[in-house]
């Protein structure tokens, strides 16, 4: 059979208690590395407990960007899932329903907090 295909969605939201700095708009520094690896954890055990956890292959951090506020930082993600055939579509709002409620409505990401508004789903 021929192996399933991979597919991709973003993920974006704003964290209100992460301060942007310069050196968080340069992958190659120290503190882009740290942080995405804490957004991997945390992003990527929420996937694994949502309806598309058994396909859910990933997220990729693409950029961190400055938000309203001095202490808010936009997150940029691109996330990958095996399209399988048991797997009928990728339901984008199931899976900000999913998140929505396993981030208390988008407040609480670890020890994070969360802008309320600010998390999307494109796939």
């Amino acid at each position: 059979p021929p192996s399933p295909a991979v597919r991709n969605f973003t993920l974006n939201f704003t964290i209100t208690n992460l301060q942007f700095t310069a050196d968080l708009a340069m992958p190659n520094s120290k503190k882009f590395k740290s942080t995405e690896k804490v957004m991997y954890y945390y992003t990527d055990s929420l996937l694994q407990k949502s309806s598309i956890g058994p396909y859910f292959t990933g997220c990729k951090v693409t950029r961190f960007r400055s938000g309203r506020d001095r202490d808010d930082t936009g997150v940029d993600a691109v996330c990958s899932y095996k399209n399988n055939v048991s797997l009928a579509t990728f339901d984008r709002e199931k899976v900000y329903h999913e998140l929505s409620t396993m981030t208390n409505g988008v407040t609480k990401l670890g020890h994070y907090s969360l802008e309320k508004n600010s998390l999307y789903v494109n796939g």
